[in-house]
């Protein structure tokens, strides 16, 4: 049973599919590191990822695949598991983005970091890692 566990932002996911070395983290951690992902976090990576990709000249059914595919590695999670920190997550977020509300909330009630590259996040009372530091996160 892994004993570790991270909330993972939708920004991360994306950078999953068009780069190697986030994908290769989960790859690689996959085993001994809970990956869980908001549902909402998941449909906002779906949702830019399309946009993304035709942008750079790419495919983005095989985007959307890949993104796919990276649901071995990660668990998604709905408002059941967080809903009850809905207003003390927004609160937190109150000046920032209150729309990510559901990350902040997860990382509350499963009582873990979060991976992203957002800023809004930071110093909302919960460890942020970003994607050049998390490995010293998964060292750990």
């Amino acid at each position: 049973m892994p004993s570790r566990a991270l909330v993972v932002d939708a920004n991360i996911l994306v950078r999953a599919v068009l780069g190697r070395r986030v994908r290769e983290v989960f790859e690689t951690h996959a085993g001994d590191v809970l990956f869980f992902v908001p549902d909402s976090a998941y449909a906002e990576a779906e949702e830019h990822l399309a946009a993304l990709v035709v942008k750079r000249g790419g495919d983005p059914e095989k985007a959307l695949a890949l993104l796919r595919s990276l649901g071995r590695l990660v668990e998604r999670i709905g408002s059941g598991v967080y809903g009850e920190f809905e207003v003390e997550a927004r609160e937190r977020l109150a000046r920032r983005d209150p729309e990510d509300w559901p990350m902040l909330a997860s990382a509350l009630a499963l009582q873990c970091p979060i991976w992203t590259e957002d800023t809004d996040f930071f110093g909302c009372g919960v460890a942020t890692w970003t994607s050049d530091r998390v490995r010293m996160f998964l060292r750990e």
